[in-house]
């Protein structure tokens, strides 16, 4: 077995802003003390690699954050791989397309969408590649409840990610290393801290592939 890291890592600094900043704490009585590096973390819900919950839109908000979600749900999850090769500015992805390259058939708990091939979500165009609303139809129709993908919305904001969180369906978005993952299932885990109301929470996502 193999674990691959997806997550990109979080930025130095966001919106012209350090996300990190260290300072040293002095501890223990004169002459034997030592020192102690400590952290204060200052970064948006978008930083690095990050899933977001059907609560993240009002509308479509079950109750769930990331605290009280159950972790078995985030936790070695069976899912499909898709595997694409699409162009920068190549447009909508359909339903047949997926169909046509996924890797298992029936029902499946987690899909990943590997549709940009090699290249990352940031090396093209944004949005300039995205899902048609018959692929939606196609992942919802499936029982996906968590989506990895490196496209998502077109830039006309066609309300991809209000009818996956209408139907109950996580999107762990801006994964990388997708380019290593192998047709065949693999299995997912999501981590992430339980802060209380959030629906949006930068993660780390590893998935199990076999040698």
């Amino acid at each position: 077995m193999k674990l691959i890291d997806l997550s990109l890592p979080m930025p130095s600094r966001q919106e012209g802003k350090e996300t990190v900043v260290s300072r040293i704490l002095k501890i223990g009585p004169a002459g034997r003390a030592y020192h102690a590096l400590v952290y204060d973390f200052a970064f948006g819900s978008m930083a690095g690699t990050y899933i977001d919950l059907p609560g993240h839109i009002t509308e479509t908000a079950d109750g769930s954050d990331s605290l009280n979600f159950p972790p078995e749900k985030l936790f070695r999850v069976e899912a499909a791989v898709i595997r694409l090769d699409k162009k920068d500015g190549d447009g909508p992805v359909s339903s047949e397309e997926l169909e046509a390259a996924c890797s298992r058939r029936g029902p499946n708990p987690a899909l990943v969408i590997n549709a940009l091939g090699r290249k990352r979500f940031d090396e093209i165009a944004e949005r300039s590649v995205y899902l048609a609303q018959d692929a939606v139809s196609w992942i919802i129709a499936r029982g996906v409840r968590l989506l990895v993908s490196d496209i998502y919305e077109s830039k006309a904001i066609e309300g991809v990610f209000y009818r996956l969180f209408a139907a109950g369906t996580a999107t762990v978005c801006h994964p990388v290393n997708l380019q290593h993952l192998k047709s065949g299932p693999s299995r997912l885990t999501v981590f992430f801290l339980p802060f209380a109301g959030a629906t949006q929470i930068p993660c780390r996502i590893v998935a199990e592939i076999e040698d």
